[in-house]
């Protein structure tokens, strides 16, 4: 197991399920030392991402589990082996529909300019929006799409949103569009916030055209991957006002550079990918982990199985 470190309840646990078997918890595996390279190669259950020199090396590997939600950094060698490989999607669900709930609010609100006042002692009085009553259009309905829907509409939001299969309804979603239903969906929402994970379909999903399409009041707010917007395209729709503001908490290149012009830009607020940095993100994490873990020593079929097809 590597990558994360786990609580003394969480190592008990793990040790209660594995009933004996062999487990070595430690936060990397170094290929320059004898026994991590040891380990490696006896591994049949690794949790933790692989890198492509340590993936040949682990030859007895049957299951990978990922402590991300998403897999976009899986390594191409692993992409073509057999081994099973799993993620902890759903593990920051909670805490991103909340974190994109605070920035449309605090864009709808305008709590930079709040903020500036208070600073300098401002008594500063301003009319600003509300959400109730606005559209969201989300983009992407997996565990993280769907706690927003639901908060959004607690905040009688109308709520669209763009899927793979828009077959399948989603509670607090007004009307699911399909892929090509997203030139639809945009020119109607105030807020369009992307969720979804980055795939060869995502990569730049929304470019030039897509900010066109969307109204010059509305904002943009991603919390999922960055790339999912074609960064030359988001940089001129803002500076150009094509809309109105953007809240960025994922980004195309983490750290967001200090010279990158996202920072400065008038309308458009800034975190840095932590919309999921919670106390309780990594225990989710774990207990998706430790459930597949009594599932595969009971020989049954894994959840959070990555389709290498659909990249997620």
């Amino acid at each position: 197991m590597t990558g994360q470190t786990l609580s003394d309840e969480e190592e008990n646990a793990l040790r209660d399920v594995a009933m004996g078997a062999c487990i070595d918890i430690r936060p990397r595996l170094d290929l320059g030392v004898d026994e991590d390279r040891a380990v490696l190669a006896a591994a049949e259950v690794i949790a933790g991402a692989l890198d492509d020199d340590q993936v040949p090396v682990a030859t007895a590997l049957r299951w990978n589990h990922l402590w991300t939600a998403g897999a976009d950094t899986l390594p191409a060698s692993l992409t073509r082996s057999s081994v099973r490989v799993t993620s902890s999607a759903g593990n920051g669900a909670v805490p991103l529909a909340e974190h994109a709930m605070m920035l449309m609010l605090m864009l709808d609100r305008d709590a930079p300019r709040a903020l500036r006042a208070q600073q300098s002692a401002e008594w500063d009085r301003f009319r600003h929006g509300e959400l109730a009553g606005s559209t969201l259009g989300i983009i992407g309905l997996g565990n993280a799409g769907r706690e927003l829907a639901r908060r959004a509409s607690a905040f009688t939001m109308r709520v669209l949103g763009v899927r793979n299969r828009p077959e399948i309804p989603v509670d607090g979603v007004d009307r699911i569009f399909g892929p090509d239903g997203l030139a639809l969906m945009l020119p109607e929402c105030d807020f369009v916030v992307v969720t979804a994970p980055l795939t060869g379909k995502t990569r730049g999903l929304m470019g030039e055209a897509q900010f066109k399409a969307m109204k010059s009041s509305a904002y943009y707010v991603c919390v999922s991957r960055g790339a999912v917007a074609d960064q030359p395209a988001l940089l001129r729709a803002l500076e150009e006002r094509w809309i109105a503001g953007a809240a960025l908490d994922a980004h195309d290149v983490e750290p967001l550079p200090a010279d990158s012009p996202f920072w400065s830009l008038p309308g458009v607020i800034v975190t840095p990918h932590h919309g999921a940095t919670t106390w309780r993100t990594p225990h989710r994490g774990f207990e998706i982990f430790l459930g597949n873990l009594r599932r595969y020593l009971a020989g049954r079929e894994l959840v959070n199985v990555i389709d290498r097809a659909a990249g997620y």
